[in-house]
């Protein structure tokens, strides 16, 4: 998943920065015996400090992602800030001594101290602020995204469960099939009952049991087989164990189509289609027999499938291609989703 980084402008640092040593100047500019190179390397110090701390606390952040948002304070990172504060503060201070040596450094060294645990203490807490709010920001964004993606997705998924073409397809056939007194008329008319009424009724979820998509494409493999008779040979190799597993619905009866889509079928040349169990994957995989007036493929089935695998799994499919077939290959969502 990518990672998105909080930023922080260049100039709000350096300005800030330059800001607070020219305030904590101030106290040596009111003094009754002012020396404007003691005012200056107190400012810079200081200035050096805080330019130093701001990068650290803005480098240490942990990057946002939709997946792993920060937890916000930590405790843990604060108290490595201090530290690193601590350190950074008595080196400068050590380099303030060698400019200044006339200057007692046991106090001087105590007030600098301090001062870089405050000015520490201050920018983590803003910059977590910050941060919490440019978080707030994100997850809305990604939400809104997520809405966005899912009802397109929804909307795809619609309008392929109830293709039209298939419909006039299937009222075809059936007209024939009545026609010729095909034995098989009664059964035709049933199992595109059955298809029809799965549609209405797994739409409403985001998955549903493999041995229910199993069914739908039970139906559906029924109906192309009356069309294009032994053109299509589908082969389902797969442990019924694996029946219990969920899979969002009409996955496999999209694929099957998109094999249909961009593949001759024949009686002399009919499409061979495997769908197994590969590792943690189904795998949907046909022959290439290429048409020679081939669809135009807009690739927005495959990529209704993708969406929603990464909606609720935030798992891609795997798309292969060779030269004589091609595979795609959904990962196995366990009903249990720590299997």
């Amino acid at each position: 998943m990518k990672k998105k980084t909080f930023k922080i402008s260049h100039k709000v640092i350096w300005l800030s920065s330059f800001f607070l040593g020219i305030l904590t100047s101030v106290p040596k500019i009111a003094e009754h015996r002012f020396n404007l190179y003691e005012a200056l390397v107190d400012a810079a110090v200081t200035f050096l400090f805080a330019v130093i701390i701001w990068y650290y606390n803005v480098l240490t952040l942990p990057a946002y992602s939709s997946r792993d948002v920060a937890s916000g304070f930590s405790v843990m990172r604060l108290v490595k800030g201090l530290f690193f504060g601590i350190l950074l503060m008595f080196i400068l201070a050590c380099l303030q001594q060698f400019l200044l040596s006339h200057i007692n450094f046991g106090p001087i060294m105590l007030m600098f101290e301090v001062r870089g645990i405050l000015v520490n203490i201050t920018f983590y807490m803003f910059l977590n602020l910050l941060y919490q709010n440019y978080q707030n920001q994100q997850v809305g964004i990604e939400l809104e995204r997520t809405k966005s993606d899912n009802l397109g997705a929804q909307y795809e998924l619609l309008k392929q469960q109830v293709n039209p073409h298939f419909l006039f397809n299937s009222l075809n056939t059936l007209k024939y099939m009545v026609e010729s007194s095909d034995k098989h008329s009664v059964e035709f008319i049933l199992k595109l009952s059955d298809f029809y009424r799965y549609t209405l009724e797994s739409r409403k979820h985001d998955l549903i049991k493999l041995a229910e998509e199993l069914d739908i494409l039970d139906a559906y493999l029924f109906l192309l087989k009356a069309r294009f008779e032994e053109g299509i040979d589908l082969a389902i190799d797969m442990d019924k164990s694996y029946h219990q597993t969920l899979i969002p619905p009409f996955t496999l009866q999209l694929l099957i189509e998109n094999c249909i889509k961009h593949n001759v079928l024949s009686l002399q040349k009919p499409l061979h289609i495997k769908i197994f169990i590969e590792g943690d994957f189904i795998v949907v995989e046909n022959k290439i027999q290429p048409k020679r007036t081939p669809e135009a493929s807009t690739g927005i089935g495959l990529e209704n499938i993708n969406q929603r695998y990464q909606h609720l799994l935030d798992k891609e499919i795997e798309i292969i291609k060779n030269e004589t077939h091609f595979s795609i290959k959904l990962p196995v969502i366990h009903e249990d989703y720590h299997h």
